[in-house]
Formats: C-alpha cells, structure tokens, sequence
C-alpha cells in the first residue's frame, strides 16, 4: 500500500509540474511570427538618451542650439532576403531589471531596452542576418553581443581599432566582445549593397572614427533616407558647418560630409541625424514601421 502510495505521490508530482510549466509558457510574451516582407521596411527603437549642458565640444554655443539632448536610435532593416541590425543602444539590455524602470549610466538614460521592443515587431536576435555599426562609441554597440551570431559588416579600420591593445578610448569594449569569434564580412567597397538590388547600402564615412559608416535606404514608399551614424549630432552642426573637436581624424569628417552631400543630391535621399532629439521624436517607433 505504502509503495502504490508513493507511485501516485510522484505521479501527481509530475503531472502539477508540467501544469506549471505549461501555465508558464502560456503567460511568457508570445514572439509574433517572423514574416517575410515584401519589400523594405525600416523599424526605429527607441534605444535611450543622452544629457548634455552645452554642445561645446560641436563647436557651437549655447544660444545657437535648440536641445542640447541627443536621441540614441537603434533600426532594423527587414527586407525580402534577410534583416539587419543598424547601430545596438546606449545601455546593454542586461543592465535593466525587473521593475527597475529607467536606467541611468553616465549621462545616458533609457527607459526601454531594445530585446523587447525587437520581439514586439516579431524579431529575435537569432532572426537577424546582418549586423552593421555606424562606428564602435558606446553609444552605438551597447547590445552588439546580443547579435554575435548575425554576421557582422565592418571596415577593417574601425574593427582594428575595436580589438587594439590598449582598448579604444569612448567605448565599452564588453559590448562588443562577442563580435571578435563573429562570422565577419570586411566591406572593402566605398558603398557596400547589403541585399544586392540597390536598396540597402552601407556607405563609407570615416572621420569621427577611422571605419564609420552611413546608411542607405531605399524605401519604396518613404523614399530614399540616409541614416547619419555620428557624421552629425546636431542639426545645427549641419546648418552652421561647424565640425566636431573630437573627431579621429577632422580633415576627413569634413571630406565625408561633402561626400555625403552629393551622395543625397544624386539620389534625393533625406537625411535622418540620428542623435538629433526633437526629429527623432516625430519618427513612428516600432512595432510600426516605414516602407
């Protein structure tokens, strides 16, 4: 009797723990299914922001500059034949806790990490083709590991510089660590054509750093836009023509930014600078999208 006893006890142990087991998966946040999209769309997240008392070191006062704020965004670009991650955040994911709202680290703040909002639009880190950093700052690669199985697009300078000895200054080389063993394309090219038909490519840059790097996208209904990286942080940099006083090497910034300028002139494009705040604002975050 005793040993039929203990049969049923550990019978009816399994069964209330494959119950809670699958009450658990039933209340997880459900991943959408990943879709094939018909043509090119581009998510935003919202990856942060970073504070600032002046924007001295863009070589323009106070009174010359609206919000000395920066947005921090981080895009994906989802196209018929893979996606791409285009620049990771400014505070890893794993720095957020439950119910710790929003993160402070430095002077960067972020009340939303970037996993969630990329599931939200029916993505995971293993769905993501590419990877693609506008240039290796710590406010570009925060969640770079996230998407150490994606393979990484990056100039030979600029992951040089990533993987010296001693570290590169103005980054956090953790974030990034995971790349070093990653499946690597090393784009030669002055523009690179991700998915080979023209609508996503990936256009030298250098300057602020030794390998950045812009976006293009060519978006059937939006039109075509450029995503800035840092050849930008403020609208006013562009407005005014002032150059940044931290940049690698400032000759070449300002070749770049010629070089982008008749690069938009030639295909139309809009420029989105990424760090600036109040044209961040009006962009449509994700799950929604621009196509």
């Amino acid at each position: 009797m005793m040993a039929n006893y203990r049969v049923h006890s550990k019978w009816f142990a399994v069964q209330v723990a494959m119950a809670i087991a699958a009450s658990a998966l039933l209340a997880a946040p459900q991943q959408p299914k990943v879709t094939t999209p018909q043509s090119l769309r581009l998510f935003v997240f919202d990856c942060g922001t970073l504070h600032f008392m002046n924007a001295d070191a863009y070589s323009l006062k106070k009174e010359e500059v609206a919000q000395f704020d920066m947005s921090v965004p981080c895009f994906l670009v989802a196209h018929p034949r893979g996606t791409m991650i285009w620049d990771a955040g400014i505070i890893p994911d794993t720095d957020f806790k439950p119910g710790s709202g929003t993160v402070t680290a430095g002077i960067a703040t972020s009340s939303t990490p970037l996993l969630p909002q990329l599931r939200a639009a029916g993505y995971g880190p293993g769905d993501i083709t590419y990877l693609a950093l506008s240039h290796y700052h710590s406010d570009h690669v925060a969640n770079a590991n996230a998407f150490a199985s994606s393979t990484w697009l990056v100039r030979k300078a600029e992951r040089d510089i990533m993987f010296s000895d001693p570290p590169p200054a103005r980054t956090a080389t953790a974030n990034f660590s995971a790349l070093k063993n990653s499946k690597t394309v090393i784009v030669d090219k002055d523009e690179y054509d991700v998915f080979g038909d023209g609508t996503v490519v990936i256009k030298s840059a250098p300057g602020h750093t030794p390998g950045h790097q812009v976006l293009f996208l060519k978006l059937a209904k939006m039109g075509p836009v450029v995503l800035s990286g840092d050849l930008y942080h403020y609208p006013e940099e562009r407005k005014l023509n002032r150059l940044p006083t931290r940049e690698f090497n400032v000759e070449q910034t300002a070749a770049s930014r010629a070089a982008v300028d008749a690069f938009l002139k030639k295909t139309g494009a809009q420029l989105w600078i990424e760090h600036d705040i109040a044209a961040n604002a009006k962009l449509k975050k994700a799950p929604a999208y621009y196509d």
